[in-house]
């Protein structure tokens, strides 16, 4: 098989490793108290495979942060991220590429929430931050495809390719993948075109939902427009009422030991040439992905 491998995901592996976390801080936490911890999760992933590794900064937002804090130590945390990204890939014994995280500013999976007046700085103060130190941009759990405008556009403040994710809604198995705020995966790729996108993927969503997008948004896209997909390994659902800065979920078992690879491999024989994990996807998983190429 013939893909492109993502990292998985940094916050789990980071609280495994026993870094400095907490919510609502979340990842963010290492890079104010534990940058170590943040290269040596960076390297764990590269050395189960991963060509290319996200920048530490998801939580790097208002969201988490809050506003006062963010307008303060915004632009050097995800500096800081950067910086640590670009140890991490330029150690490596290969080409490892770095991408820039852009997440949503005002929440997780919450598409009702984004504010098209306040986005435009607030991403564009993390795009800035982050240009000196990666090699793609990278926006990442957008629930709204105005989420995904505006942060190509900050995006293309510097001259460097973008990739685009969006999350999809887990709330049934059966019907048509979408967008958490009920967009379609069509939209999404028609998005991707409009933005001058080089991937569309989908992540931090249940496995079950990728393989339908992949295959919608494989129609959808002219050929050299890429897709892929990084899953979560969450028990629970997204929508059951609970803030993704206040809790900390569970991982599903059924995931490991081959588990999450035999999706990988499914999602590449639809059509996808990304291919990596999101939250509670660790170095294993990457290595159990690594091995079907």
């Amino acid at each position: 098989m013939n893909f492109t491998l993502l990292d998985g995901g940094m916050g789990k592996l980071l609280l495994a490793n026993g870094a400095p976390f907490r919510q609502p801080e979340w990842s963010a936490l290492a890079l104010m108290e534990g940058h170590d911890y943040v290269v040596d999760a960076h390297r764990q992933f590269i050395d189960a495979g991963a060509d290319v590794i996200i920048t530490n900064n998801y939580a790097v937002a208002p969201y988490h942060l809050g506003e006062e804090r963010f307008a303060e130590q915004a632009a050097e945390l995800a500096a800081v991220a950067g910086e640590l990204a670009r140890r991490a890939a330029d150690g490596a014994d290969r080409e490892v590429k770095v991408a820039g995280s852009l997440p949503p500013m005002f929440g997780s999976y919450t598409p009702e929430t984004f504010d098209p007046e306040a986005a435009p700085e607030l991403l564009a103060t993390i795009a800035d931050a982050l240009a000196p130190h990666v090699d793609l941009f990278l926006p990442e759990t957008q629930s709204v495809l105005d989420e995904v405008r505006a942060s190509a556009a900050a995006a293309r403040r510097h001259d460097k390719p973008l990739w685009v994710s969006v999350t999809l809604s887990d709330l049934e198995d059966d019907g048509p993948s979408m967008l958490r705020s009920g967009e379609s995966v069509t939209a999404a790729a028609d998005v991707a075109s409009e933005i001058g996108a080089e991937a569309l993927l989908f992540n931090c969503s249940r496995p079950e939902k990728m393989e339908p997008a992949v295959i919608e948004a494989r129609a959808a896209l002219p050929r050299h427009v890429e897709v892929g997909v990084y899953a979560n390994a969450f028990e629970q659902r997204f929508e059951q009422g609970y803030a993704a800065n206040g809790v900390i979920l569970d991982h599903r078992a059924e995931l490991n030991d081959g588990g999450y690879s035999a999706f990988a491999a499914r999602w590449v024989d639809a059509g996808a040439t990304i291919i990596g994990g999101c939250c509670g996807i660790m170095p294993h998983h990457i290595a159990d992905i690594a091995s079907l190429r």
